[in-house]
């Protein structure tokens, strides 16, 4: 067998394990069962502030952003609008308030957001979801967020992730113009 050959077929079966294990970790995270709350709905018990009427009309619920959606401390989930979680860059972990007003519109804010660091990345597309490749790590990004920046598969692109807590998402911040080549495609600013 050829060196080409054997570096081919080794990129193969690395892209297979990679593969294999990001499966493995979201069928883990899905199996997590209602006895044992996940990390986010163990964050929403630690805001302060509980749920609680407004003008005795509006609903107020407090809850954590997921990467889609925002969980309460019961682990309700209620939906987040792709635009607002793309515009005003969320990451998993941060605190938002909904506000169910009377006529049942939903209004979010965030009132808490989890320490960021910023990560340079290429843009995929695998499995009917884009992602960004950064620290050999694919991170989901909303197709909101792609449409917005009007990012296309192959571009380098500026990621905000969680500073500490491990994500399956992040937020793209910009687009690197293709005429910006002296940047690390892996690394951190």
């Amino acid at each position: 067998m050829s060196q080409a050959s054997k570096l081919a077929l080794i990129k193969e079966m690395l892209e297979s394990a990679e593969s294999s294990l990001r499966t493995a970790k979201q069928m883990i995270s899905e199996l997590v069962g209602p006895g044992d709350k996940n990390s986010y709905a163990r964050k929403a018990e630690a805001i302060d502030t509980n749920d609680h009427e407004d003008d005795g009309e509006d609903k107020i619920v407090e809850g954590v952003f997921d990467g889609e959606k925002m969980q309460d401390k019961n682990e309700k989930t209620f939906p987040v609008p792709a635009n607002y979680a793309s515009k005003s860059k969320l990451v998993p972990g941060d605190v938002l308030k909904l506000t169910i007003k009377a006529d049942g519109s939903f209004v979010y804010k965030q009132i808490g957001p989890v320490e960021r660091k910023k990560v340079v990345g290429v843009l995929t597309y695998e499995d009917g979801q884009y992602k960004v490749i950064a620290n050999a790590k694919a991170y989901k990004v909303l197709l909101a967020s792609v449409t917005y920046h009007k990012a296309e598969i192959g571009d380098q692109v500026t990621l905000i992730i969680p500073e500490v807590e491990d994500s399956q998402y992040g937020a793209i911040e910009a687009v690197i113009p293709k005429d910006i080549s002296d940047l690390d495609t892996e690394g951190e600013f």
